[in-house]
């Protein structure tokens, strides 16, 4: 579903962000990209949404990422943005949710109706007429998610979807991404919910991958997260 081909990418000549970097991501699969801050998280995520491009091939579905197949490339993803603030700017929940696909041309019907469908599918039904800026930063998140559901995406980008989150929203979330059937690259420096949510997890370290495996094994490993600038997650923290 997702491929990056031997990827390398600078902001400035002589200083790479990523070197080389070779990985994929089958269809179902819920990978965990993680990794200290600098690491190059931020720009996988901008190449594979062409905000970006560097050298060798970003490829979405066998599509390469390109100015030409934008698109197509971006109606097969949705991005969950780490500030819902930035990703809701429609007056209300309802709105923003029918946008995305009534610029995709389609129907008014049919984009109610997908916009129905989601909230139903994460049960917020009551927040559909509710304003953006009453909402709660949990409703929010929520809502972003429902926006990006709306627009039937094949794969989903998260960035630190629990940021921020009180305990009970956070759960929420967490489930909520458990429940979703779409193939899901999720950044974030909250390890318990990369271990709740991923099976996978790619730890990157100065733009390169140095592991790549289990969520289990890679989250378990205190030399290995400590090695590159990372601790272990909070419930395994106390057993070191």
């Amino acid at each position: 579903m997702i491929e990056f081909k031997h990827v390398s990418f600078a902001y400035e000549k002589n200083a790479p962000v990523l070197k080389d970097l070779s990985f994929h991501v089958k269809k179902g699969e819920t990978v965990g990209l993680i990794g200290a801050n600098g690491a190059g998280k931020s720009t996988v995520m901008k190449l594979l949404l062409g905000l970006l491009s560097g050298e060798g091939d970003v490829l979405v579905d066998g599509t390469r990422v390109e100015k030409n197949t934008l698109g197509q490339i971006r109606k097969k993803l949705g991005f969950v943005l780490q500030n819902s603030d930035n990703q809701m700017f429609m007056p209300t929940v309802y709105e923003d949710m029918i946008f995305g696909p009534l610029n995709y041309m389609l129907s008014r019907e049919e984009a109610e109706k997908r916009a129905d469908a989601a909230l139903e599918q994460l049960g917020i039904t009551d927040l559909k007429h509710r304003h953006n800026h009453k909402l709660s930063g949990g409703e929010k998140r929520m809502a972003a998610i429902a926006t990006i559901l709306a627009m039937e995406p094949d794969a989903i980008l998260m960035d630190e979807p629990t940021a921020a989150l009180d305990p009970y929203n956070r759960r929420v979330v967490i489930n909520t991404i458990n429940s979703l059937p779409q193939t899901k690259l999720i950044t974030s420096h909250d390890l318990d919910m990369i271990l709740d949510t991923c099976e996978r997890v790619i730890l990157l370290d100065r733009g390169e991958i140095v592991a790549d495996g289990l969520a289990k094994d890679i989250l378990t490993d205190k030399a290995l997260l400590e090695a590159h600038r990372m601790e272990l997650p909070f419930c395994f923290a106390g057993r070191a």
